[in-house]
């Protein structure tokens, strides 16, 4: 099953990255939620077809609550999707990501989608008072009643991670009656077995490594849907990356913040700084996206058309440390120059 390169979609993501201002100061975490949104806002304007923007509660990232700045987004763009990437449901409660994502729904005219996931850092359940040892049960637990949810219909549920509901109407109720809604997966045939059984679109978070070893999981979400009764939709992907005018731009603005982030993140979880030769071996053979537009389409059409999947998100900011401007030039070159690219390759059978 593949999607014809006219109906692929493609979307950007970010954390709220905390640029520079082209006088190179920093950004305060303010003005970086406000470049978010002109960002945006550009991505509307040249034909980009989804925002999603990641959930995060530390100092990196500015954006903790994405329904906030995707509101603000809504009334400044009029056709992009808008959605989150991730909510961390685990650490929420499901009633009320549900009612903040219908009501996002309704104020950008349908508009709104939401990716749920366990997220790739834990400081919430900390935060919100929840034990890292429930770990996996907060998660099935919430992700159940949040399908249930979905009906916009009357719920009755009982678990051990929140307090049980019986026929509980949930408001507001969407327009269509249909919240598009994805599970972020990083891997685990488990989760893709889970999405599949709930009736989820699979999003796979592609973030190093050759993306070809993803198929498997894609062949899995599509045999699942089978076996379960429920809709084998286009499969998503997103990974890192950015682009310039050319390779060595590209790669010049891009290493110092995402070296500063790896390493930052390194240093939490016990891995060795990153070297430039492990950057220079992603960006040739891994899932870095980090280049001249045609470079980076031609590596986006390889992985698109390897996977076969209906949707290529684009996470533009890995680290800040760059200037906005350069921010900027990359969603332009991404709308105006590489995704009619991708299209064209795949539509002439040039996705290697």
């Amino acid at each position: 099953m593949t999607t014809p390169a006219a109906d692929l979609q493609f979307g950007i993501e970010t954390f709220g990255d905390l640029a520079l201002h082209d006088s190179g100061e920093p950004m305060s975490h303010a003005a970086a939620l406000r470049q978010v949104v002109d960002e945006a806002a550009l991505a509307d304007q040249i034909g980009i077809n989804a925002v999603g923007l990641g959930e995060h509660h530390r100092a990196d990232f500015a954006i903790s609550s994405p329904e906030m700045v995707l509101a603000a987004i809504a009334s400044r763009t009029q056709h992009v999707s808008l959605g989150s990437a991730v909510t961390v449901l685990s650490s929420d409660d499901p009633v009320r990501v549900f009612q903040r994502f219908a009501t996002l729904d309704a104020v950008s005219d349908g508009r709104a989608e939401v990716i749920l996931g366990r997220g790739s850092f834990t400081e919430s359940f900390p935060l919100f008072g929840y034990d890292l040892k429930d770990y996996e049960v907060l998660f099935e637990e919430k992700l159940d009643l949040f399908a249930q949810l979905l009906t916009e219909k009357p719920v009755t549920w009982s678990g051990t991670t929140r307090a049980s509901l019986h026929d509980a109407d949930v408001y507001p109720k969407t327009d269509s009656g249909a919240l598009k809604t994805w599970v972020g997966v990083g891997g685990s045939p488990e989760s893709v077995l889970r999405t599949a059984r709930h009736g989820f679109r699979l999003m796979l978070a592609i973030i190093g490594g050759d993306p070809g070893r993803f198929a498997p999981y894609v062949d899995l979400y599509r045999r699942a849907t089978e076996k379960f009764g429920t809709t084998a939709y286009p499969v998503g992907m997103h990974s890192h990356g950015f682009i310039a005018a050319t390779d060595e731009e590209a790669k010049e603005l891009y290493y110092p913040g995402y070296k500063a982030m790896m390493d930052r993140i390194g240093g939490e979880r016990g891995w060795g700084p990153m070297s430039r030769a492990q950057f220079e071996n992603e960006v040739a053979h891994g899932s870095l996206y980090v280049g001249s537009p045609d470079t980076v389409a031609a590596k986006m059409a390889a992985a698109i058309g390897g996977l076969g999947v209906g949707r290529f998100d684009f996470v533009y900011t890995g680290g800040g440390a760059m200037p906005a401007s350069a921010r900027m030039r990359a969603v332009e070159l991404l709308g105006t120059e590489v995704i009619p690219q991708v299209r064209d390759r795949l539509a002439s059978g040039e996705s290697a």
